[in-house]
């Protein structure tokens, strides 16, 4: 089995089973627009660039032009406006683009949006001189021609960023108790790299711990609204807030004047490679 499928087979082991989804009162796919509106604003309080935006800013000439795919509330992309000539934002997510569109405009940098799936929908955005996407890499099971289409927009670089394991599997303990599900904790951003060197693309990788004192981490006004995120996730009704909140411990959190609910740590990885074809007209 080569490393495309043994990914597929691993996220594929992670999927909630169907009859949790169809008890669930929300679908717990999806994300509340105020998180990526919080990790937007406050990604330019970081006191130093990260390695992604470091390694971007590398390949991206003044003025240049960014794709961001899955841009979200923008966190990924809005640190490079100050260079960038024009930032398009690609999402699945009507409400995401909003934010992002929001946010630009406060960044004054020229902005558009598009809507759609990627790699499906590829041939809807634009080319660019470099190519970000942040944390989309365990959404994408078919991570080859995800990659593929990365690379082919861009005309300089492509920079990825994304955590070391899979983000969500700090909850395997709560699948446990609330469900007795175990969930397996494959694949790894090892796996992912992998990946993308099969394509023939030599990646670099920079890796940085992401801890409570990152000012760029983003979360909400409320212990409520955090809970209320890790309930959807796991398919739980609302009456069992007071039970969750004790199984999260110190894990629900005040973390620069936001709540979060999560590890106090992780390890957030960037890959980044050069385009090996014409800069984008």
């Amino acid at each position: 089995m080569n490393a495309a499928d043994r990914w597929a087979e691993a996220l594929a082991a992670r999927a909630i089973p169907q009859s949790i989804i169809d008890a669930a009162p929300t679908s717990p796919w999806g994300f509340p627009t105020e998180l990526f509106r919080t990790r937007a604003r406050t990604s330019s309080a970081r006191p130093v660039a990260t390695p992604t935006t470091v390694r971007a800013l590398e390949a991206l000439p003044a003025p240049g032009t960014v794709l961001d795919v899955g841009v979200g509330g923008g966190a990924t992309s809005l640190p490079l406006a100050p260079r960038a000539g024009r930032i398009t934002g690609f999402d699945q997510q009507a409400d995401m683009l909003e934010v992002f569109l929001e946010a630009a405009g406060a960044a004054g940098v020229d902005a558009r949006a598009v809507q759609g799936r990627w790699p499906a929908d590829e041939a809807t955005a634009p080319p660019a001189d470099v190519v970000v996407s942040g944390h989309t890499v365990y959404n994408a099971p078919d991570l080859e021609p995800f990659v593929s289409a990365l690379d082919t927009h861009a005309g300089r670089r492509v920079v990825l960023e994304a955590t070391e394991r899979h983000p969500l599997g700090w909850m395997h303990d709560l699948w446990r108790r609330f469900h007795d599900l175990d969930i397996p904790d494959a694949p790894s951003i090892d796996l992912a790299v992998e990946v993308i060197e099969a394509t023939g693309i030599g990646v670099s990788r920079e890796d940085r711990p992401d801890r409570d004192d990152d000012p760029g981490a983003g979360g909400f006004d409320s212990a409520e609204e955090a809970v209320a995120l890790i309930r959807t996730r796991l398919c739980l009704p609302a009456s069992q807030d007071q039970e969750l909140t004790e199984a999260l411990g110190d894990r629900l959190r005040l973390r620069h004047g936001l709540w979060t609910a999560g590890p106090p740590s992780r390890t957030v990885v960037t890959l980044w490679w050069d385009a090996h074809h014409d800069e984008p007209s």
